[in-house]
């Protein structure tokens, strides 16, 4: 299998401008997807690809390929699945075909090789189209999230077949994060959205799960590799 690992990183950031190459614990946030991609053994090839000068650069330094997205795939209203695509057709077009895309969100700096390796073999084993990475969810659905009524009260957000009276009876609820995506060029080109096959997914845990979008998260994620 021919593995390539794709960072998607745009310019612009409301939650946290300048995110992708703001310093984090001494280098910048991107430089940490592309050192553990670039670690991994069963990826071949490390792009980035980004509409962004600035975040061009710290990616070559860090030895990645750079990929340059267009300006209307990098809107705050751009489907990032269209920007998967143009991807996989960028490098199919200048290194020929390949297997398998995984992509690694620069905002999850966390993530090991592990995680990596582990969600492109459970996507193998089995058999499945996509392979996302998820951890435990800290609220669930069925007894501790409601929603508004028409009549401005609240219900819980999905009504269980059930009583529950425990966080424990409730059926097991997991976050999607964005620690790691597998799927194949085949799969992205031909449909739309994570949703739209075979999905299976690896659990990750809290401690790697950080997908960070403002100061708060950038500040956790600094706090847990100082620790470190």
């Amino acid at each position: 299998m021919k593995n390539y690992a794709f960072i998607f990183a745009r310019g612009g950031s409301k939650g946290l401008p300048g995110k992708n190459i703001k310093p984090l614990a001494g280098k910048p946030l991107l430089q940490y997807s592309v050192d553990t991609a670039l670690e991994t053994s069963m990826i071949e090839k490390v792009f980035v690809s980004t509409d962004d000068h600035d975040i061009a650069q710290v990616a070559l330094n860090a030895g990645a390929i750079v990929i340059n997205r267009p300006k209307e795939l990098a809107t705050d209203s751009s489907p990032e699945w269209l920007s998967w695509c143009h991807a996989i057709e960028w490098v199919t077009e200048h290194y020929g075909n390949f297997d398998g895309f995984v992509s690694l969100p620069a905002t999850s700096p966390l993530r090991s090789v592990e995680d990596i390796e582990a969600a492109i073999e459970q996507r193998k084993t089995d058999n499945a189209d996509i392979c996302i990475s998820v951890t435990p969810a800290n609220r669930s659905p069925f007894f501790n999230m409601v929603k508004r009524t028409k009549e401005g009260l609240v219900e819980l957000a999905i009504q269980p077949e059930f009583d529950v009276t425990r966080r424990q009876d409730a059926p097991e609820m997991f976050d999607i994060t964005t620690v790691v995506y597998v799927t194949t060029p085949v799969f992205v080109l031909n449909n739309y959205g994570l949703f739209s096959g075979k999905v299976t997914s690896i659990e990750v845990p809290k401690q790697r799960a950080i997908d960070i979008d403002d100061i708060y998260d950038f500040r956790l994620a600094e706090a847990i590799l100082e620790e470190r």
